[in-house]
């Protein structure tokens, strides 16, 4: 499948980090930054061309006459989609997405709609890493939350403590001590390593695990591995960017928030846009700011400024001052795996987040979502299957018939209303959503084979 990304920003070279990865992908990143090229080009088996990415020359010479996807990532909203409308008129390119931030746009559905914009798929990160922040306050504890088949099943990955009712003991123990309640273990990674979750392990704190539930189940899996934490109340946010905005227009009709940023006139700019939020004029690291708006009486403090050097700083200090949990926006990598459990609660990787959703649009299958797990180690897919037994190489066939490649698993189903834990005997009936957890991204393209209709 030949793609081509445009915009080499910190979201395009994520992305052509994992598309280049998976070897039936052919991908040609375009940017005006030549430096920036070449360093890709060193790392990755792509193709790089320089240019302006809405110029039709530009893209000619990147191959847009034969391209698949064009996925248009650049820092700006109308440079995406302008290439997005120059591709379907010129080229006629069959799936064209397109990074989009402003919500003046976002907002108009007609713009999106068929017969309007050449926009097949939009993408904005500050949507959805405001959506991710906003499931983790709903279930204090959780260290990630996606959901799967519209909200009905939901994989939660969690840190196991001291205290939960099931470190110390076995896994099979889980079903005696919830009987009523259906939950299947996905996987365990113990110092960062992972180990077999079957009946026979036994749950250790500090343990990651990833649980699928049924959405009503989740509060009690959770209570097993650790104590249920009261909800949250009180939020202090860094930070009055455009996710600061959002996650405080978001909680502040059910949250007490107070929202703190830097710039004057940004900060008078944040209080005219929300309603109840007490937003601050001042550095989120001034410790003097941070004791006199009782930082300690705190549920959540999430830093979301543009410096991930001053997320981390101001995060670590809220937590030494008293706050119950911290999270800090980071981009690189390195700076998340740094900083998890050293102080830091929760590390939000704007690039983890966007890629999972970025990714259901690009892939085959029947593949309706993917979401990226553990910085990008780990994935979780969720396929819907169609077809007969005869066309199919899943329906009428139990889970522990189905060839699946190392490290992929059935962790569960969705039947219409009902959310099914995958058994070895678990029979698979078409129109099910399978949701898929894989430990090893290369073998992405297998699954996908897997669930692909023979039509």
């Amino acid at each position: 499948m030949k793609i081509l990304i445009l915009g080499a920003g910190q979201v395009g070279r994520t992305a052509a980090y994992h598309l280049a990865r998976e070897p039936a992908n052919e991908v040609t990143v375009v940017d005006t930054n030549e430096q920036v090229l070449r360093d890709l080009q060193d790392r990755l088996d792509i193709r790089t061309v320089a240019g302006q990415g809405a110029h039709p020359p530009v893209l000619e010479a990147a191959g847009i006459a034969d391209t698949d996807i064009l996925i248009a990532l650049t820092n700006s909203d109308e440079v995406n989609m302008i290439a997005c409308e120059i591709a379907h008129a010129l080229y006629r390119t069959p799936t064209k997405i397109a990074r989009i931030r402003a919500a003046e746009y976002t907002s108009r559905e007609k713009l999106f709609s068929e017969g309007a914009l050449a926009v097949d798929f939009w993408i904005s990160p500050e949507q959805l890493v405001t959506e991710h922040i906003a499931h983790l306050l709903v279930y204090p504890g959780a260290l990630q939350v996606v959901e799967f088949a519209n909200g009905r099943a939901q994989l939660v990955g969690v840190r196991a403590r001291r205290e939960g009712l099931l470190v110390g003991k076995q896994l099979r123990t889980l079903r005696e001590h919830l009987p009523d309640t259906d939950a299947r273990v996905a996987a365990i990674y113990r110092n960062d390593r992972l180990i077999p979750a079957d009946g026979d392990t036994v749950i250790e704190e500090q343990d990651e695990i990833f649980f699928v539930a049924a959405a009503d189940d989740l509060r009690k899996v959770l209570g097993e591995l650790r104590k249920n934490e009261d909800p949250v109340r009180r939020v202090m946010i860094a930070g009055g960017g455009n996710i600061g905005l959002r996650l405080a227009r978001t909680l502040e009709g059910s949250n007490q928030v107070k929202l703190i940023e830097r710039d004057e006139r940004r900060a008078r700019r944040v209080s005219e846009l929300l309603h109840s939020t007490i937003v601050l004029n001042g550095d989120a690291a001034d410790e003097e700011l941070l004791i006199e708006e009782n930082i300690d009486s705190v549920d959540i403090f999430a830093a979301l400024t543009n410096s991930e050097e001053a997320n981390v700083l101001s995060a670590l200090l809220a937590k030494r001052l008293g706050a119950r949990r911290v999270m800090a926006l980071v981009n690189r990598p390195a700076y998340g795996e740094l900083m998890e459990n050293r102080g830091i609660d929760i590390v939000i990787s704007p690039q983890t987040i966007t890629i999972g959703s970025l990714l259901a649009h690009v892939r085959r299958g029947d593949v309706v979502r993917v979401h990226s797990l553990r910085r990008g180690a780990a994935e979780a897919i969720e396929a819907v299957v169609h077809g007969t037994r005869e066309r199919s190489r899943v329906i009428g066939r139990q889970v522990g018939e189905i060839s699946l490649p190392d490290g992929a698993s059935i962790v569960a189903i969705v039947r219409g209303e009902q959310v099914i834990m995958a058994h070895h005997d678990t029979l698979i009936e078409a129109e099910d959503h399978v949701i898929v957890f894989l430990t090893d991204r290369r073998h992405v393209e297998a699954v996908q084979r897997l669930f692909q209709f023979d039509y």
